[in-house]
């Protein structure tokens, strides 16, 4: 099987996640793990091939002959199992990010368990750290309890068990298995930064991928969703609580940095960070499933936050809660597949987006209407936010897309409305403190200004902002926020397919086709608001064809190539992930969230 070019980088496609609440590996089709930062999701990747194939590091495990591949992760579980078959037998990898007892474990430790089937077998294994994105030089250290492998603070060590032969450099350990029917070995890996290393016996690693299937399978058993697309949403919902930072109860964007939008290169971003959208779309689809530790832990660490960190809300914040840099890092390193650039940060920390404010007072509408009270200091902080909805939405800003030149973005407008709609009810039913005259007030202001200015009589749509005959397919969220679902909202879907479209997919704004692939998210939004406008049957269909989007193992990426299908942008994408539950809840009881 041969899925990766010349210089070793593996197709997009062909990546499945496993993680522990703390960090996300990804792991190709042909058993090579290409990204795991470590001790966290934000961390340098110690193990990046994935953005540079000769330095980046990997942990490497397949068999010496040619083989072909069926993986599938194990039921209701991020436990990826791969089956390798070649001409003299077969064998089984079960790959896991262990868990403890009663959660976290407070190491990290890859466990990949080799189960021979049939025949005999012998696999290659090499645990070859890189240099974190050209900051560091990793090496082997010999101690006492054997091999150790370092990199700058990270320390690790190897935990095999039944190897045939084990071979150590001064920087990789390679090792090498041999099975028979009913042969059990195990290739793990543990790690920590700036403390000691715990060595657990390789027996302990395999223990633990057994108690990690049982942890998720309970934790699923928990998960309740029944109709059309099961296994889609359960998949999705799995991966979203891979994305969900357990320190804090953030939701990553995506595991990754720097993968590619467009094969040309130039717009290449970091999304280890917490978009308050995210969060916003996360508790959404999470309330509707009865999850309630990551939805209260949500919604406490993004409210404890802004608090800490405001009084205006940014547009996204690191995992561990601070706000995140605005100084951005270029890596001297070639990026997937050679397309840099690769960067450590995201500079668009510092816009004005007004969209920020409708996420966040969804988030709170949401969580209160299911039957949950806020404190009398995070009301009194929403009151002083929604005023300032009042004053900003009349200014300029990057809209949601983080665009570089200032403008009067319909949906960042809309965005400002939002809040100000749920703000009044908010402080109708006693939950945040004020006179919401001037809310309603301004929200109506809103209305009238968008329905007036933003309006194409020509195009028959909701343009992108006044003064454009240009599109923007954000504004099918506000098809879901309940701003519009009669014709003119109807009929702005059909020039959005039109205009952004490329088969059942859609660009995010006129012009992106010569720049980027099509969104995924935009295409789950549009079956949404196809629902909404009363345009059901061919919101269904819709959805139906979409699912095709995912890879083997129901992996969404950001974007699409259209015409090939190829995974375009950072991966495993929360946001893609949400629409697309997002838009099955939709679909299936005809309703948006915010009805």
């Amino acid at each position: 099987m041969t899925e990766r070019d010349a210089a070793g980088y593996a197709d997009l496609r062909t990546y499945a996640a496993i993680g522990d609440g703390r960090t996300v590996a990804l792991i190709a089709r042909d058993g090579r793990i290409d990204w795991l930062p470590l001790p966290h999701m934000s961390s340098a990747p110690v193990f990046g091939a994935l953005v540079d194939a000769e330095n980046g590091g990997s942990i490497a495990l397949s068999p010496e002959e040619p083989f072909t591949v069926e993986r599938a992760y194990v039921d209701n579980t991020n436990v990826l199992a791969t089956t390798f078959h070649t001409a003299s037998g077969s064998v089984r990898v079960t790959d896991a990010m262990n868990t403890g007892v009663a959660g976290r474990l407070p190491w990290a430790e890859l466990a990949r368990r080799i189960d021979g089937l049939t025949g005999s077998v012998r696999l290659v294994g090499r645990v070859r750290p890189g240099t974190c994105l050209n900051t560091v030089s990793p090496w082997v250290r010999d101690t006492v309890s054997g091999a150790v492998l370092r990199a700058d603070g990270v320390t690790m060590a190897v935990r095999a068990s039944n190897e045939e032969s084990v071979e150590v450099s001064d920087v990789d350990i390679s090792l090498t298995f041999r099975t028979a029917p009913g042969s059990r070995h195990i290739l793990g890996l543990v790690a920590t930064e700036d403390e000691p290393l715990y060595l657990p016996d390789p027996e302990d690693v395999d223990r633990g991928v057994d108690r990690t299937v049982r942890n998720w399978q309970q934790w699923s058993a928990n998960f309740a969703w029944e109709g059309d697309w099961q296994d889609a949403v359960l998949r999705s919902v799995l991966v979203l609580k891979l994305l969900i930072y357990a320190p804090t109860g953030a939701v990553a964007a995506a595991a990754t940095t720097s993968l590619p939008e467009n094969v040309a290169g130039g717009k290449n971003w970091d999304y280890r960070f917490a978009w308050v959208r995210d969060a916003a779309y996360s508790l959404t689809a999470l309330f509707r499933f009865g999850l309630r530790e990551e939805t209260h832990g949500a919604i406490s660490w993004l409210l404890a936050t802004i608090r800490e960190y405001g009084p205006e809300p940014h547009v996204f914040y690191q995992l561990n809660g601070c706000p995140a840099p605005e100084e951005l890092h270029e890596r001297d390193v070639p990026g997937w597949r050679g397309i840099g650039p690769v960067v450590d940060g995201n500079a668009a920390s510092g816009q004005l987006q007004l969209g920020v404010f409708g996420d966040l007072f969804s988030i709170v509408q949401l969580y209160v209407d299911n039957g949950n009270v806020l404190d009398a200091e995070t009301g009194r902080m929403l009151a002083g936010i929604a005023d300032l909805a009042c004053d900003r939405w009349r200014s300029k800003d990057a809209g949601m897309w983080e665009l570089h030149e200032p403008r009067h973005y319909t949906t960042s407008k809309l965005g400002c409305w939002q809040a100000l709609r749920h703000a009044v009810h908010l402080c109708e039913i006693g939950q945040i403190p004020g006179d919401p005259s001037r809310w309603r007030s301004e929200a109506g202001r809103i209305r009238e200004w968008v329905q007036t200015h933003a309006w194409s009589e020509q195009k028959q749509a909701y343009v992108w902002y006044p003064g454009t005959d240009e599109l923007d397919a954000s504004i099918l969220l506000h098809a879901i926020s309940g701003f519009d679902r009669g014709p003119r909202m109807s009929s702005t879907l059909d020039a959005l397919r039109d205009e952004l479209g490329a088969g059942d997919h859609l660009y995010r704004y006129s012009g992106m086709d010569a720049e980027e692939g099509v969104f995924l998210a935009c295409s789950f939004w549009m079956a949404s608001a196809l629902q909404l406008v009363g345009r059901g049957d061919e919101a269904r269909g819709l959805l139906d064809r979409l699912m095709v989007a995912a890879n083997d193992v129901g992996m969404l990426a950001e974007m699409l190539e259209p015409a090939t299908g190829d995974f375009l942008g950072n991966l495993p994408q929360a946001l893609s992930h949400l629409a697309l539950i997002n838009a099955v809840i939709t679909v299936t009881t005809g309703s948006g969230s915010q009805d």
